[in-house]
């Protein structure tokens, strides 16, 4: 076929397919699927590893201040409940922006969901390459960071030295505590783990917050396709801090929040949600977390009225304060 022939088919099909285009109805285009959550923080996972340890092996997470994860619970994510406080979620003023209502978040938020120490020396996971080389080698760590599946491996052996302790915190941290978008385990926290006898000293509560904040400020800025960071801390702040039962007394207050958390009463709580009409349809509550904050200065954080208050008084676990201690909580309920 010449090509003067081959162009006077083109310009045909071309015709034919602009006549198309003019007279055919435009069509409606298909709404889009709700984002999906992508996201490392797998609490399963370590619920899975927990239930394994020796009783040597627990005292030794006790010993470095990690004894509140040993009642974890929970073994999923609810992941529309996490998109929506995400959502939500100011990460320029570290609050949430639910129910009408700006509500702070803070290291002692953590210790009171999650048991870890909110005081103590900052985690700095920064420093010299060649004070953690022989780390890195022991633990095979490469530019994209330490296996997870490597880390489990090593638990899954009965010893409880401070091999066991350094490959528990790392794994916590990559499945749980301080996920990044990655697979693996960044290789940056073996500098806080070059000495084992001060990592009860830390202040992880306040790295757990910085950490949430700064992964979930890489992902809105485009910079990772997974949302780092402890995703069911989130989850649980909520839940604590929104009730969804009415008016009406409240009840006592568990230390940490996470060991009252399985998934039976999470189960309940979507249930709940549901009938309201979803997530933010609750009433705001101000639990404050031995802080010593008196119910005016709560409502002057929340800037709305109280309408019912309490104390109760809660005997602390192993991770808060001296023995024979109490700890205060004076429980807020607001409207909006």
């Amino acid at each position: 076929m010449g090509f003067e022939e081959k162009a006077k088919y083109t310009n045909h099909a071309r015709e034919v397919w602009d006549n198309y285009l003019s007279t055919t109805t435009a069509r409606t285009p298909k709404p889009r699927k709700q984002t999906k959550l992508v996201t490392r923080c797998s609490p399963g996972r370590l619920f899975n590893v927990l239930q394994r340890l020796t009783p040597e092996q627990k005292t030794a997470v006790k010993s470095m201040g990690f004894g509140s994860l040993l009642d974890l619970r929970c073994r999923t994510l609810r992941r529309s409940l996490c998109l929506w406080l995400l959502e939500r979620f100011n990460t320029t003023r570290r609050s949430l922006e639910i129910c009408g209502e700006r509500i702070p978040l803070s290291p002692n938020d953590v210790e009171h969901v999650m048991g870890l120490v909110a005081s103590g020396k900052d985690v700095v996971n920064s420093g010299p390459d060649d004070l953690i080389a022989d780390l890195r080698y022991s633990f095979n760590a490469t530019n994209r960071g330490i296996s997870v599946r490597l880390l489990e491996e090593r638990l899954a052996a009965p010893e409880a030295g401070e091999d066991f302790k350094r490959s528990f915190v790392l794994y916590a941290l990559g499945t749980l505590l301080s996920p990044t978008a990655r697979l693996d385990v960044s290789p940056s926290f073996l500098h806080f783990l070059t000495n084992m006898d001060v990592v009860h000293q830390y202040n992880w509560g306040k790295f757990l917050l910085d950490r949430l904040v700064r992964e979930v400020s890489r992902f809105r800025q485009g910079k990772q396709r997974a949302v780092g960071g402890c995703l069911l801390f989130l989850q649980l702040f909520y839940y604590e801090s929104v009730s969804v039962d009415g008016p009406g007394p409240l009840a006592t207050a568990v230390v940490p929040c996470l060991s009252s958390w399985g998934e039976e009463e999470i189960t309940e709580r979507e249930r709940r949600e549901r009938e309201l009409g979803g997530y933010g349809l609750g009433e705001v509550i101000c639990k404050e977390r031995c802080l010593g904050m008196e119910p005016s200065e709560c409502r002057d954080q929340l800037d709305c009225p109280p309408v019912h208050s309490t104390t109760t008084t809660v005997a602390p676990g192993p991770t808060f304060g001296q023995e024979g201690n109490q700890c205060l909580f004076v429980f807020c309920l607001f409207v909006g």
